[in-house]
């Protein structure tokens, strides 16, 4: 769990720095950086996307993720949880959701937070999470300067999910190869890219309801294997 313990620890600290010492630019330098941000972003998830070497399989799991999201409403349930996080603690930021939802999405949802904390779990090699933190790190500094604290509190799902998948790893390794990580992780990347459109504010997505997506190439490919079996 060292791994796990530092990625979220680097969230919280680098979050509070860009809150509290970064915070106070003027609005239209601002602006240029949430646009520098997102297309930033875009190109990330893009790039990891093509990774992908079944399309199919990736849409499918978009659509039959996306839907299943939509019907769960993940997108309400954690909008709600900052806001009643903002409310408790009176922030009174007004924007605490939209950067505790965002940063929860985009810290959780790469190759690096699974493949991480496979590795830790099953090595005790946190190199990659140790890298991922500095990556991590950067990113609170810069969001927690436009979206305010609401990022620092993403530490908490980033050290559940990275957490449990450490302490879960003796169970797992077997049923996650490398074919089923990379499609997982190029679903991952595509709503990396979605929220790099949220930033850019062409149209407003909602990535939290897609969520469900990364896990489907799992199922499939599971589902493949025993039905070629037999």
């Amino acid at each position: 769990m060292l791994g796990v313990i530092v990625n979220s620890i680097a969230i919280i600290i680098c979050a509070l720095a860009g809150r509290f010492l970064v915070k106070g630019l003027p609005a239209r330098f601002e602006e240029i950086i949430k646009k520098a941000i997102g297309l930033s972003i875009i190109y990330i998830g893009i790039s990891g996307a093509l990774e992908n070497q079944r399309v199919m399989l990736l849409i499918i799991s978009m659509v039959v993720g996306s839907m299943i999201g939509e019907w769960i409403d993940i997108d309400k349930g954690m909008n709600s949880i900052g806001i009643w996080v903002e409310e408790k603690l009176g922030f009174g930021e007004g924007n605490f959701a939209k950067g505790f939802v965002t940063s929860s999405i985009l810290f959780c949802t790469g190759s690096m937070a699974i493949v991480g904390a496979l590795q830790s779990g099953l090595q005790g090699n946190h190199e990659m999470l140790y890298a991922k933190s500095i990556l991590d790190g950067v990113i609170s500094i810069i969001f927690a300067s436009t979206m305010g604290i609401g990022v620092a509190f993403s530490a908490i799902p980033v050290f559940l999910y990275e957490g449990a998948i450490a302490l879960g790893a003796s169970f797992i390794k077997n049923w996650l190869t490398i074919e089923i990580i990379t499609e997982m992780s190029a679903v991952g990347s595509l709503l990396i890219a979605a929220i790099g459109f949220n930033f850019l504010e062409i149209k407003a997505i909602k990535v939290a309801n897609m969520i469900p997506a990364i896990f489907l190439p799992w199922l499939f490919i599971a589902l493949e294997t025993a039905f070629l079996a037999n």
